[in-house]
């Protein structure tokens, strides 16, 4: 080794050598690489929004095939009656609607059940209830009672009674009747007699009404205490019937008819009913087993009717009677007039799809 020089026979002197050969050692450590360990998976991301989403839309599926099982079990055992009139008939309104009629038939009762419902033996046929549930444009419903003793023209048979149209010619003519007389075309028709009412209040358990007076009637075969109170099925056909011992006559009791009925469709809607097979399966049969109607509705129609009930019946619905114009005794008896005036702006309302004035829901 000569003078002047390191160990690596580079000379001590020479910076530009040393700094070289730093780099050359030092590129070479840097290129080691030291193992190290595999990187941690990932954590799986969880995605609770689309689990609770799946849930709900199993619980979605599983409620509307429920209902429609229900909604099947009831339209499969409904009678189907031609309850429409031929010839010329009004045009139909916006909206739709209904006739609702409940009928005095006995021809379904026993003489042991005529006993307990108090119904009578008579053998002819009438229509007790006539209602009219109409759907607005805008969604609105509205139930409307028809005094079973309103005097009116009865094709091909004079003036007389519009209960009398169904003994005379049945849903045809009771259909035909009302149209000539309101002007407004009925789309749907809904019958159920004295059994089948019977049938369905018991199938809910009964409905609670209250009473601010004591309640007695011996020809409705009822005798009620004052306060609220759950009536099975015989009560409960017996308070409808009921205008004999009512001050108000029929105007009081279709007012009570159309209290229960809202009193029943809320209690068909409870959990406690509508989510329990073990009610909701007979109250469906029961349904179906009560009531008549036209040939022309469906399932779809049948549901679109029960829904319009309930609307009227709830909140944001309108119930009302036929604007009274007063009585008179004619050779049908005595009657009942309805105010011509007042009965065009509702029934015109009604075909024209508009708001019925505020003064008749009063």
């Amino acid at each position: 080794m000569s003078p002047g020089t390191g160990g690596n026979g580079v000379p001590h002197d020479d910076p530009m050598q040393q700094t070289q050969v730093f780099r050359r050692v030092h590129d070479t450590t840097a290129t080691t690489v030291l193992p190290t360990a595999a990187p941690a998976p990932a954590p799986r991301r969880r995605r609770p929004l689309r689990r609770v989403l799946t849930a709900l839309g199993v619980v979605l599926a599983v409620l509307l095939g429920y209902a429609a099982l229900l909604l099947v079990l009831a339209f499969a055992g409904m009678e189907r009656v031609d309850a429409f009139p031929a010839g010329d008939r009004p045009a139909a309104s916006p909206g739709r609607t209904w006739l609702i009629v409940g009928s005095d038939s006995r021809e379904n009762l026993s003489d042991d059940q005529k006993t307990e419902l108090s119904t009578g033996s008579s053998d002819g046929k009438l229509t007790d209830t006539i209602m009219m549930l109409t759907t607005a444009p805008n969604g609105v419903a509205t139930l409307i009672s028809i005094p079973r003793d309103s005097l009116v023209d009865i094709p091909g048979n004079g003036q007389n009674k519009i209960n009398a149209a169904y003994a005379f010619g049945g849903p045809p003519l009771l259909v035909q009747t009302v149209e000539q007389a309101t002007g407004v075309r009925i789309q749907g028709y809904v019958e159920v007699g004295f059994d089948g009412f019977f049938e369905i209040v018991e199938a809910v358990d009964g409905v609670e009404v209250c009473l601010e007076q004591p309640m007695q009637d011996v020809r409705a075969g009822i005798d009620l205490p004052a306060g609220c109170q759950k009536l099975g099925g015989a009560d409960a056909l017996g308070y409808v019937r009921a205008r004999y011992s009512d001050p108000n006559g029929d105007f009081g009791r279709v007012e009570r008819q159309r209290d229960f009925i809202a009193a029943l469709a809320a209690k068909v809607v409870t959990p406690q009913v509508l989510l329990n097979p073990l009610r909701a399966v007979p109250l469906a049969t029961a349904t179906g087993d009560a009531l008549v109607v036209d040939e022309q509705s469906g399932p779809v129609d049948l549901a679109r009717f029960g829904l319009a009930g309930m609307r009227a019946t709830g909140e944001g619905g309108q119930m009302l009677t036929v604007p009274f114009g007063g009585y008179a005794t004619t050779g049908a008896g005595s009657v009942v007039l309805w105010d011509e005036a007042e009965a065009e702006a509702l029934f015109s309302a009604i075909r024209e799809g508009t708001r019925i004035p505020k003064r008749l829901l009063t």
